[in-house]
C-alpha cells in the first residue's frame, strides 16, 4: 500500500487533486469515512481539518489515521490556535509516528469566529514559524535545535496561500516567507478571479517550483455565495456567478457546472485543484467528471500525467 502517492505526484510533476473532508462533530466518524471511500479513486490525498473556522469537531491527527487505516492518504491540517509549541512538536512526532507524513501548516481562524468565543487562543507560533518547526524536527532537531535522540522526522510540510489577498506585496513577501520555511506544496484559498490567479502564479509562484493548488469551492446555491461574501473574510463571490445560481432552474446542478469550469480554468494556470464541498462530498465525483479529469490510475500502474506546470 503506497502512502506516499500525493508526494510522488508532487515530484513527478503530475497535476494534483486533493479535497478537503470535515472530521466528524462526534465520535462517530462513519459519515467523514463514507465520504473519504467515495473519493478514494479520484483525489491523490484528502485534507482533515483541524478546528476550522474555530468550530470544535474530532481531532484532526485522529481522524487522519482513520484514513490511513483504510488506505485512503490523508494530509493533515495543523492549527496554531489551539496549541503551544510543546503540543505542536508532540502532536507532529506522533503523526509521523503513525505514518501521518503530508502536513499542512496553519495559523488557524480566530477563536471569536467559531462555537466557543470565550474560548484562550495560544497562536503562540503562526504558520511559517511552525513551517520552520517541522524543517527542524526533520532535520533531528527541536525548537531549541536541540538533537532529536529517538530520530528525525520526514515530514512533507504544505501551506495556505490567498492569491486575492488585496496587498500584493504582503501575498508576496509571505509566500517567499513559506517558500524559504520549507513548504513543499500551496493550496489556496477559494479562487474567483482567475485572472488573479494567472498574475500570481506567473509573478510569484511559478518560479518557485512549488505546486499550487487553486481552491474551487462548491456553491449550492445564490443564498450559499451570499452567506459565504458576508462571512469568510478574503472572499468575493462576483454578483454575475450569484445572478447564475439564482437564475438556474436546478442551482446545485448550476453550482456543479461551475465547479466543473473553475477546475478546467485551474488546469490552464497552475498545477493542481483542492476541492471543497462542504457536506456534499459526494458530489466531487460529478464536479471531476464535468472537468473532463478521469479517476486516478492505481499506484502501481499509473504513468507521470502530461498535464504540468505551464
Amino acid at each position: 500500500m503506497n502512502m506516499r502517492r500525493f508526494r510522488e505526484a508532487v515530484a513527478a510533476g503530475e497535476f494534483l487533486i486533493t479535497a478537503e473532508v470535515a472530521p466528524p462533530k462526534g465520535a462517530d466518524p462513519s459519515g467523514m469515512l463514507a465520504h473519504a471511500e467515495l473519493l478514494r479513486s479520484r483525489v491523490h490525498a484528502i485534507n482533515i481539518t483541524d478546528g476550522s473556522r474555530a468550530v470544535m469537531r474530532m481531532s484532526s491527527l485522529a481522524a487522519t489515521v482513520l484514513l490511513r487505516q483504510r488506505g485512503i492518504e490523508p494530509i493533515c491540517q495543523v492549527a496554531c490556535r489551539d496549541r503551544n509549541r510543546i503540543a505542536l512538536q508532540a502532536d507532529l512526532l506522533g503523526a509521523q509516528a503513525l505514518g501521518l507524513d503530508n502536513i499542512l501548516a496553519l495559523t488557524g481562524d480566530p477563536v471569536k469566529a467559531g462555537d466557543s468565543p470565550e474560548a484562550r487562543s495560544v497562536f503562540e507560533l503562526e504558520s511559517v514559524r511552525l513551517l520552520q518547526l517541522i524543517g527542524k524536527l526533520n532535520r533531528g532537531l527541536d525548537i531549541h535545535e536541540k538533537p532529536l535522540p529517538d530520530g528525525a522526522s520526514d515530514l512533507f510540510a504544505g501551506a495556505a496561500v490567498d492569491p486575492q489577498l488585496k496587498s500584493w506585496s504582503g501575498l508576496e513577501r509571505r509566500f517567499w516567507r513559506k517558500v524559504d520555511s520549507g513548504a513543499q506544496f500551496f493550496q489556496s484559498q477559494l479562487i474567483c478571479d482567475f485572472d488573479r490567479l494567472d498574475r500570481f502564479m506567473e509573478q510569484i509562484a511559478r518560479p518557485s517550483g512549488r505546486p499550487v493548488l487553486a481552491g474551487i469551492f462548491l456553491l449550492k446555491s445564490a443564498k450559499n455565495a451570499e452567506f459565504i461574501n458576508r462571512n469568510v473574510p478574503g472572499v468575493q463571490i462576483p454578483q454575475a456567478i450569484i445572478d447564475r445560481l439564482a437564475a438556474a432552474a436546478d442551482p446545485l446542478a448550476e453550482g456543479i457546472a461551475i465547479a466543473a469550469e473553475q477546475v478546467r480554468w485551474a488546469q490552464q494556470l497552475c498545477q493542481g485543484v483542492h476541492l471543497m464541498a462542504v457536506r456534499r462530498e459526494d458530489l466531487i465525483p460529478a464536479i471531476l467528471d464535468q472537468a473532463g479529469i478521469a479517476p486516478l490510475q492505481p499506484t502501481s500502474d499509473r504513468q507521470p500525467s502530461t498535464l504540468l506546470m505551464p
